[in-house]
């Protein structure tokens, strides 16, 4: 299992408000073998390094840089730290604070000296709709699976009671004991529900409302789940192979190619979603326009590009201004954009730019049109 350190949205946005002239931001690529984690280990210790080369560079007050590197550095030493690691390790230290993410999506590096935190890893952690859950049933048990946008399944405990597989078994002898169908079948249509049930209930404590869950289960179990699911995003498509017939690859293989088609089909219902409302003057792919609404918390939806670069600032106003290069004063225009929305309680997705349109990098859809 890939550890990970996911934010949920309150707690990115306390980062994203962050400020102190101090403020450390590092992302390394990681791995979860044991055998690299010394290696990892000197790729932090160098890009602390360069983080305490930046601070000496700045007018900072007396011991702030030392506080900071000196958290570095503790961390470096966390034995139990390095116990469990993922694919990339994000790292935001000021003085009195200091943050580490586990990540299981690869990251390049990098080492950024401000007066806030560089969040845009973190920020895509959250938005990018590359995830899904696979409830494998059977007649043997159930498990749960998440998959993601960069990592082999990791799986989820579902505390089912002792006696679930129990739920199959069918009485015959007015309850004196109970025997499995001669047929092999698992039960009758009423015991089969109560099984799934007890795996649904289960399940819907572990998987979002916003991520879609895949079932994976026997022909004669499939209908029993589906009658009684309550999770809003259950996939009218599942894994047609019985679930113990799968090996990882094949599985993982198939899962993807779910998400894909899920997420392609919510990609053209928001295009044409988005080209009626733009007609209304109630959504905008413009930069410029997108910016100025997310100042004034007039935006609902928001789709950015999930790779974007351009720096810049945004002020208070909404007015935008482009920087020529990235600079301790400057960030990632899309990012800032998509915080503002989150601030607000929109909602935000992070996407390829060949999913948008127009080339621009952001596409809002308003809560009221701009004014003229």
């Amino acid at each position: 299992m890939l550890p990970a350190d996911i934010p949920d949205t309150e707690q990115l946005l306390a980062l994203v408000d962050h400020r102190d002239p101090a403020s450390v931001t590092i992302a390394i690529e990681s791995s979860p073998l044991p055998s690299e984690h010394e290696r990892i280990r000197i790729s932090l210790r160098n890009a602390v390094d360069e983080a305490e080369r930046q601070l000496s560079d700045k007018d900072l007050p007396h011991g702030a840089a030392a506080s900071v590197i000196g958290d570095l550095r503790a961390l470096i030493e966390d034995d139990e730290f390095w116990q469990h690691q993922s694919r990339s390790l994000v790292v935001l230290a000021a003085p009195g604070r200091l943050d580490a993410f586990r990540l299981p999506s690869t990251l390049t590096g990098n080492v950024a000296v401000g007066d806030r935190f560089d969040t845009g890893a973190l920020l895509r952690a959250i938005a990018f709709p590359h995830r899904a859950f696979v409830v494998e049933l059977t007649e043997g048990g159930a498990r749960l699976l998440e998959y993601g946008p960069d990592h082999r399944p990791v799986e989820h405990e579902l505390a089912l009671p002792g006696d679930h597989a129990l739920m199959l078994e069918h009485t015959t002898t007015g309850g004196r004991f109970d025997r499995h169908r001669a047929d092999g079948a698992t039960g009758d249509r009423p015991e089969r529900e109560k099984y799934a049930r007890t795996v649904q209930d289960e399940v819907v404590k572990a998987v979002p409302d916003d991520v879609p869950l895949i079932l994976a289960a026997t022909p004669d179990l499939d209908p029993a789940y589906r009658a009684v699911n309550t999770h809003p995003l259950l996939l009218e498509n599942g894994l047609e192979a019985h679930p113990d017939s799968l090996d990882d690859e094949r599985q993982t293989a198939a899962v993807r190619a779910l998400i894909d088609a899920h997420n392609a089909t919510q990609l053209d219902a928001w295009r044409e979603q988005f080209g009626t409302l733009r007609a209304e003057g109630l959504a905008t792919s413009r930069l410029k326009e997108v910016a100025l609404a997310s100042a004034s918390a007039g935006i609902a939806e928001l789709y950015f590009d999930m790779d974007a670069t351009d720096e810049g600032t945004i002020d208070e106003f909404g007015a935008v201004t482009h920087a020529d290069e990235p600079g301790p004063d400057t960030y990632a225009l899309a990012d800032e954009i998509a915080a503002r929305v989150l601030r607000t309680g929109g909602t935000v997705r992070a996407v390829r730019n060949s999913d948008l349109l127009d080339g621009s990098p952001v596409a809002a859809v308003l809560r009221f049109p701009l004014p003229a």
